[in-house]
């Protein structure tokens, strides 16, 4: 197969990168060159000098596309935004602060013309982060995979080529909860991968402290698998046996007069249902929550600005 590029759009968002938007777009610029392209940047809601910077660029090259939302909505929606603003039969979408580097785009383009529909990119190595964060992430995709049934692949990114026809049927998946990379392996279609070096960062600190990542990995856990509201299950089945065979160390315990009468018991018994109550409503509420947040139908991001590129049609 043999495919030709029409048009390629290539997606970044960006949140207080004032620094890195000129490097990105003349290394995007370099890497490119000839080929027919639109470079769509994502300010997400930055408050220093990024959508000057991104608009200088705009007015330079109008192949530069510039989305600035209202506020900031988060790394996921942004992301959302300049997929759904794109044009291109083939969509490139990376970070904006040159960890992911554009150099690997060409790669990508050979295996899509070979004909897989999604090219994903999988670090090798982590360069400039720390063991913890290296264990951590690893952690997470293996119990993603173990959770969801999901074949995502270990240290794949946001980082990867799609086909328009698999864009088009990401975005035809609405939900808010949104976790980019687990949507893009369960909507299928041929999918391979390329291997690549994670650079540090070009500028600025990440965006992404312990906090964030914890809530991310659970947004991401809860939006493919219900196994948690299992896990609370398993946990009622099991402090319940653990309180079971308690009751005879509490009988010991009182014809042994080492603690007063009904202190042990009572303690145990308080313990063990408050425990298993606010884990069990813990993680029904989450749950609840997501559904809040789909019934209302809300926007998942709010433009307030665009250079350079009009409105997308509607879905």
């Amino acid at each position: 197969m043999n495919r030709e590029v029409a048009l390629l759009s290539v997606v970044a968002p960006m949140y207080e990168e004032e620094e890195t938007v000129a490097p990105f777009v003349e290394r995007v610029a370099s890497v490119l060159g000839d080929l027919n392209y639109e470079l769509i940047l994502v300010n997400d809601g930055s408050k220093d000098g990024t959508h000057a910077a991104m608009a200088a660029a705009a007015a330079a090259d109008p192949r530069v596309k510039v989305i600035s939302l209202a506020r900031n909505f988060g790394h996921q929606p942004a992301l959302t935004a300049g997929l759904e603003h794109a044009r291109g039969n083939v969509i490139v979408m990376l970070d904006g602060d040159l960890q992911d580097p554009p150099e690997l785009i060409p790669t990508m383009l050979e295996r899509w013309r070979e004909g897989i529909d999604v090219v994903y990119a999988v670090r090798e190595q982590r360069l400039g982060e720390t063991a913890f964060k290296r264990l951590t992430a690893r952690g997470f995709y293996k119990t993603f995979r173990r959770l969801t049934g999901l074949d995502l692949a270990v240290e794949s990114g946001d980082f990867r080529l799609m086909d328009r026809r698999a864009l088009d049927a990401l975005l035809s998946m609405p939900e808010r909860a949104r976790f980019l990379r687990g949507m893009t392996v369960w909507i299928g279609f041929t999918q391979t991968a390329v291997p690549f070096v994670r650079q540090e960062r070009h500028a600025g600190t990440t965006k992404y402290p312990l906090r964030k990542m914890l809530r991310f990995s659970f947004d991401a856990i809860t939006s493919f698998s219900s196994r948690p509201l299992q896990w609370a299950t398993f946990l009622g089945f099991f402090f319940s046996i653990v309180a079971f065979l308690a009751i005879p160390l509490t009988v010991v315990a009182r014809y042994a007069e080492i603690y007063e009468r009904g202190v042990p018991s009572t303690i145990i018994i308080v313990l063990l249902l408050g425990g298993i109550q606010l884990i069990t409503l813990g993680i029904i509420g989450e749950y609840i929550g997501r559904i809040y947040d789909e019934v209302k139908h809300r926007p998942l991001y709010v433009v307030g600005e665009r250079i350079n590129v009009e409105e997308p049609a509607k879905r």
